[in-house]
């Protein structure tokens, strides 16, 4: 705990003031960067002297807002992870005389992991230190110009521009965001043919029905036998034989 407010005194000193001020430009050359997951942590965090008071939720969320705005920008073909840990800060307060007026501060430690390798780039952690940014504002010291928000907001933002600035000097010596084309997504495999079907058989020839017999004149029985012409006159003769005698 000494060792790190002995860094935190020497920081306020020796941290060079960042302008974070140039969101409207065109953003820097970062290759094929495309900003992944965006994770800040906070699980040591350590306030310095003759600071304001700030929690760990709020350091994560002001810090998770500055590099969406700055990295969102990027719109490479390969995606990258940063992991940030915000290990300390001093948010200058009030009540102190100008001439002992503290600067802000704030110190991070940042990983970059590149996702189709599945690796992290930096052998071990890019440790960053940044100040608030120098204006009429914090000239006289940010506790007597500046509200807690406002603070927070300058550093995170200049924090934000610091590694953008890493990343680019890496670029340059490493030939990061250099490394090839993104990872391809996975398309479907194609289904395969369906097999053709099989050719349909002929229906099975049946034999042909015989044509119905003709139909039977009036006053024949059904499945009686076809009458003979030459018949005609015997049967005329027969019924004048039964016709009954009285009518003679």
């Amino acid at each position: 705990m000494p060792r790190l407010i002995v860094v935190c005194l020497f920081a306020l000193a020796l941290a060079a003031c960042t302008d974070a001020g140039d969101l409207d430009a065109p953003p820097a050359d970062l290759g094929d960067f495309h900003l992944g997951h965006n994770v800040v942590v906070a699980p040591k965090l350590f306030k310095g002297p003759f600071s304001r008071e700030a929690s760990k939720a709020e350091w994560i969320a002001v810090m998770k807002a500055a590099v969406d705005e700055r990295f969102g920008r990027y719109e490479g073909t390969r995606l990258y992870h940063l992991g940030i840990s915000v290990d300390g800060y001093v948010l200058a307060q009030p009540g102190i005389p100008v001439v002992a007026a503290p600067k802000s501060l704030l110190i991070l430690n940042v990983n970059l992991w590149d996702d189709a390798a599945g690796r992290k780039l930096n052998p071990a952690p890019k440790r960053i230190t940044v100040a608030e940014s120098f204006s009429a504002d914090t000239v006289v010291g940010s506790g007597l110009t500046l509200t807690r928000d406002e603070q927070m907001q300058n550093l995170a933002r200049n924090a934000a521009k610091q590694i953008e600035t890493w990343l680019r000097k890496e670029k340059r010596a490493k030939g990061w965001f250099d490394s090839g084309p993104a990872r391809k997504p996975r398309t479907p495999a194609k289904p395969a043919p369906e097999p053709a079907p099989a050719p349909e058989e002929p229906p099975a020839r049946t034999a042909p029905k015989p044509a119905p017999a003709p139909a039977a004149e009036a006053g024949e029985s059904p499945g009686a036998a076809p009458s003979d012409p030459a018949d005609a006159p015997r049967r005329r003769s027969q019924e004048a034989l039964d016709f009954p005698r009285a009518t003679q």
